[in-house]
């Protein structure tokens, strides 16, 4: 066990999971359902580019790098808990997994038919452990002490290549507030020009509390939409939101080789990573503050009044972007984050209050282990539709860490 796992809070909020058969991974199967990928222009943005050459960091639970849908593109990473569930075991890599799959999926057979397609197909996936998952039985074991895991993995993420860090978790409890080491980090891998995308909380329907990392400066903070472009009702509204993605009933692969639906802000900020790939590999030259700046100029169902705390600048169109980046001429040298006119992106935490601002960040330490966003996994075949699910208040926290006592 390492230092960083001894003192690593790693409770999640708990949910079940139901496992049915796999439906055929055929072209009427998995990929007819990915509706997210259509809404998003993805198979436009992939006549320029599939993502080749980027590398996106998954900080997750951990990645199935032999899943069928991911084999070959998985780099070799960094376990920053030294503890809890390992390959072969049921508590062991889901979340990761299904969100370097939204990211990259390639899917599998003989033309790529089957299985689960990413938003970058191409791009390479290097996962940094920073969170074990709900199920896991040693997070019962864990100290509930501050860990430096998360801001530890995204230094490590920078320093290893990572064009994008893919933050699909948070924390938006009663508890939460800035952590000076992770907004470090994250200014850190700003400045060696890596891109950090984050999902925006799922407090929607809880107060709408801030929520830590999509809060940093320099985040591009995801919030979460239905397949009709509504804003998804967990979905938290806050300030720093950027952009939206999709976020209700998302396909994902499972280390258990089946597909299954979810929902969170967790998957649309997955979507927006693999967004951001596409972007980065038709334009590499580009910083992190013009992608961000391409993502929102280019949104679609833009909110009125050009941007909203429910939707952001609106849903990212990574083709668009890519277009609209071929006008932009890259920066002579990237600024830090902290350094910008307009620090946080947004309006920032000094901003007149509107009706979701009912509370601000609170003075007890954000658990990073915490912020783990296991992704709530609604059980529901693909191949075998069933009604509305009734979601208790406990498995609505998952996608984006949020805590229950």
């Amino acid at each position: 066990m390492t230092g960083i796992g001894r003192r690593l809070a790693v409770a999640l909020a708990a949910a079940g999971l139901t496992l049915v058969p796999a439906a055929p991974a055929d072209a009427d199967g998995i990929q007819a359902q990915e509706w997210a990928l259509d809404t998003l222009h993805v198979r436009e943005a992939w006549q320029t580019t599939k993502g080749s050459g980027i590398t996106v960091a998954v900080l997750d639970t951990g990645v199935d790098d032999g899943h069928p849908d991911l084999k070959g593109q998985v780099l070799p990473g960094k376990d920053l808990i030294g503890f809890g569930a390992r390959r072969g075991e049921r508590a062991w890599a889901r979340h990761g997994t299904a969100m370097a799959g939204i990211i990259a999926g390639h899917g599998h057979g003989a033309s790529g038919g089957e299985g689960v397609l990413g938003v970058a197909p191409k791009a390479r996936i290097l996962p940094v452990r920073v969170i074990l998952e709900d199920s896991d039985p040693a997070r019962k074991k864990a100290r509930s002490t501050r860990g430096g895991a998360l801001a530890a993995g995204i230094r490590w993420a920078a320093d290893h290549g990572a064009d994008v860090i893919n933050l699909s978790l948070g924390d938006d409890s009663a508890s939460a507030h800035p952590e000076a080491a992770e907004d470090a980090a994250v200014q850190y891998a700003l400045r060696k020009g890596a891109v950090v995308v984050a999902s925006a909380g799922n407090g929607g329907e809880k107060g709408d509390r801030v929520s830590y990392p999509a809060a940093y400066p320099g985040v591009i903070a995801v919030t979460a939409v239905d397949r009709y472009g509504s804003r998804a009702a967990f979905s938290t509204r806050r300030w720093y939101a950027t952009v939206c993605a999709p976020g209700v009933d998302v396909v994902i692969a499972d280390p258990d080789k089946r597909y299954y639906e979810g929902w969170g802000t967790s998957a649309a900020a997955a979507f927006v990573s693999g967004s951001v790939a596409l972007v980065r590999a038709a334009h590499p030259d580009l910083s992190p503050r013009q992608i961000r700046g391409l993502l929102t100029r280019t949104a679609q169902d833009v909110p009125e009044g050009g941007r909203s705390d429910d939707l952001g600048a609106g849903l990212v169109n990574p083709a668009a972007a890519i277009a609209a980046g071929n006008k932009t001429k890259p920066e002579a040298q990237q600024p830090a984050a902290a350094a910008a006119p307009n620090r946080y992106f947004g309006n920032g935490p000094g901003h007149t209050q509107s009706a979701h601002d009912d509370s601000g960040p609170s003075q007890m330490a954000f658990l990073a282990g915490l912020a783990g966003t296991a992704l709530v996994v609604a059980a529901i075949s693909l191949w075998r539709g069933s009604g509305p699910l009734r979601v208790p208040p406990r498995l609505r926290a998952l996608l984006t860490g949020t805590r229950t006592r």
